[in-house]
């Protein structure tokens, strides 16, 4: 029993600097907020995002007109 609980305080010793670790980070860092633009291309837009394959006409859900 003397074994887990030197195990126990070794972890616990481990332990505390990382959890102060995390707490400076949260306390001292500040995220620098940027713009970012995600470029989506037409064909997935059009497409329903299924890529058309070759040969293969493009899908389309407007039904055709008789």
């Amino acid at each position: 029993m003397p074994t887990l609980i030197r195990l126990i305080i070794i972890l616990l010793f481990l332990a505390g600097p990382v959890y102060g670790g995390m707490i400076a980070l949260v306390t001292y860092v500040q995220p620098n907020p940027k713009e970012t633009t995600i470029r989506i291309p037409q064909r997935d837009l059009l497409g329903g995002g299924e890529p058309t394959l070759p040969g293969r006409a493009p899908a389309t859900d407007v039904a055709p007109t008789p």
